[in-house]
């Protein structure tokens, strides 16, 4: 059982309490600005606790046994799912209650003809975009997330109580993965439509569905990973081996490639291209100053960083390396979350400074604080899985 270190909880709460007096301030200065750092962050945490999930859910799936000693850290950090989901709502709902501006397509009159404020592409995106589907939209994407990541981990709790290997336990956690995968594979995309790409209304990329699912597995891979390294340091984990390091790190590795050739697909295709509706998401990221280095420089770290640390097999298997490379993505991915909200909702009033980093640290130190919580909660040793002896002797 983990039991929670006095450092690591005074660092947690530290960092909320920076969160919160930077939130506070950020909404008393200008609340547009907060409310947009306060999408993008939750959204960076929201990819994290998903990603989780369909960590778990494809493990069974695949039957897969390398995982089986290290499924305690995606669960817990699953556990942060309803806080960000229930954010996200919120987030939404101000949204309708025009309490925030974050999606312009809510604004009055810009579907109504004859209004100043009027829109005819947004207006014939109208069957779609309306309030009342986009509520009803975000409360199924969070509601059945939430119930799968809550069932997964029940069923994993009765398999470590069932006798023999649990393989009753371990069946039905095939039949709720299966069908979660098959809703997130739709649900996910959606999500990226509603929550990001309808911001810049009048851009749409099909590619873009994609674009976030691999941020969130280059994202949730390095989370995981981080977690284990940090468990395996404080004595944890003893039955995690460098085979199974070895492989978060290729996945790591693989994911932040996939992301790069996500990224460098939309973006080359619709910059050589040159269609106005399209091309004008990309000039407003690299014409504005606010923006234009973060823009080029998160690309690079999110590419190049991985590609240096993790492309050979040692450096997989270093500790060290590990943590860098993975503290360094993170960082880059949270550059590129900003990047995805700011410039369609702040314009050229984007300013990534003291306010969102402040926010930032509140979700770090919330949700070290829930997935710390949740590994106290249950014995990270797992017990009656049919692949345990394959995932404690794993050698790659």
């Amino acid at each position: 059982m983990y039991k929670i270190s006095k450092s690591s909880l005074i660092l947690s709460i530290s960092l909320i309490v920076i969160g919160l007096l930077s939130s506070i301030y950020a909404f008393m200065d200008d609340a547009h600005a907060a409310w947009t750092s306060l999408v993008f962050n939750n959204y960076f945490f929201l990819g994290i606790s998903i990603f989780a999930v369909f960590f778990v859910a494809l493990q069974h799936v695949a039957e897969a046994g390398w995982s089986t000693v290290i499924k305690r850290v995606p669960e817990a950090i699953m556990t942060f799912l309803p806080y960000a989901c229930g954010i996200m709502i919120f987030i939404v709902v101000a949204a309708l209650m025009h309490w925030n501006h974050i999606y312009h397509w809510l604004e009055p009159g810009i579907m109504t003809v004859g209004s100043e404020n009027y829109d005819k592409i947004i207006a014939g995106k109208e069957a779609y975009l309306n309030p009342i589907f986009f509520l009803v939209r975000s409360l199924i994407y969070v509601v059945v997330w939430i119930y799968c990541a809550k069932r997964l981990r029940d069923i994993s709790l009765q398999g470590d109580l069932e006798g023999g290997l649990g393989d009753k336990a371990y069946s039905k956690g095939i039949t709720v993965s299966a069908w979660f995968i098959v809703f997130f594979a739709v649900s996910s995309s959606m999500a990226a439509w509603d929550w990001i790409m309808s911001i810049d209304t009048h851009w749409f990329s099909t590619l873009f569905g994609w674009y976030i699912f691999s941020e969130w597995a280059a994202i949730g891979f390095t989370t995981i990973l981080l977690f284990c390294l940090f468990l395996r340091k404080q004595g944890y984990l003893q039955d995690l081996n460098q085979s199974i390091i070895h492989d978060l790190g290729k996945w790591v590795f693989a994911f932040s490639v996939v992301w790069t050739y996500m990224w460098f697909s939309q973006f080359m295709l619709i910059w050589y291209a040159n269609i106005p509706e399209e091309v004008t998401y990309f000039m407003e990221r690299i014409e504005l100053p606010n923006y234009n280095f973060l823009f080029w420089f998160s690309a690079g770290l999110n590419f190049v960083v991985p590609t240096i640390v993790l492309m050979s097999r040692d450096s997989k298997r270093n500790s060290n390396n590990l943590i860098v490379a993975c503290i360094v993505i993170l960082i880059g991915h949270w550059i590129n979350s900003y990047l995805l909200f700011a410039p369609g909702t702040l314009h050229d009033h984007g300013h990534l400074g003291f306010k969102e980093i402040g926010m930032g640290l509140g979700f770090v130190g919330l949700f070290l604080l829930i997935v710390f919580r949740s590994l106290t909660t249950r014995s990270l040793e797992i017990k009656h899985h049919p692949f345990l002896e394959e995932s404690k002797h794993l050698h790659t």
